[in-house]
């Protein structure tokens, strides 16, 4: 059998990481964990440095046998480090497998897209940054606002980290319902602010209510 040598998987981090792995060992024979032959690298925003990085890890010859696997899993991926994975996807080292894991494929550069195949998650697996958007697009003017002051209330640092996770969730799975409808003029603006918007909520220093309240303002109910 000939398979693709390079996947990408929309996911959450740990769900697609579960994918890829449960891939590597019911189409190559790999014990996925424990084995320095499957690699796992977790990032955030992943950068150029951080591209090239796993660029090497994945040329870099097998510790036993002739098979390695790269899972790279990143909540977002700079365009200059995806335009550095494109040999790569294009054509891994031989005997290499590639997985890249984003939340949304919304901001994957069509360059890079089309030098991949989109492996699906597992049926059954919630999307968490699908469902909470929806929440957010459904709920009146009212019940957005109180969202977000929830997510505004908390002080302490990992309270503000998992509101800023949670934050970033509404936006990834609003980006991915308004790619859904990209026929439509306002569904391009709304997907420019989103993008500019998500920029914003990777500085730890810009705050997360008046991200999101304009979000609200620019997201129609009738999105999904």
């Amino acid at each position: 059998m000939t398979w693709h040598h390079a996947f990408v998987i929309e996911a959450e981090a740990e769900e697609g990481i579960a994918v890829a792995q449960a891939w590597a060992e019911k189409e190559l024979g790999m014990k996925a964990k424990g084995n320095p032959d499957v690699i796992v690298m977790r990032y955030g925003l992943l950068s150029v440095a951080e591209a090239r990085l796993a660029a090497d890890s994945a040329a870099s010859t097998p510790f036993s046998g002739e098979t390695k696997v790269v899972i790279i899993s990143a909540n977002r991926v700079y365009h200059e480090a995806q335009n550095a994975f494109l040999k790569l996807f294009e054509e891994p080292p031989k005997g290499t497998y590639i997985f890249l894991i984003m939340p949304t494929l919304g901001g994957l550069l069509p360059t890079l897209r089309s030098r991949i195949q989109v492996l699906a998650a597992q049926a059954g697996l919630t999307k968490p940054h699908i469902t909470i958007a929806k929440e957010f697009i459904k709920a009146s003017r009212e019940e957005r606002s109180a969202m977000i002051k929830r997510l505004d209330r908390v002080k302490d640092e990992e309270g503000r980290r998992d509101s800023r996770n949670e934050a970033l969730a509404i936006i990834n799975g609003i980006e991915a319902a308004a790619y859904k409808r990209l026929k439509s003029d306002s569904v391009a603006t709304l997907l420019s602010d989103i993008a500019i918007l998500r920029d914003y909520l990777y500085d730890r220093s810009a705050p997360v209510r008046m991200i999101l309240e304009h979000l609200s303002l620019v997201t129609p109910k009738d999105l999904v």
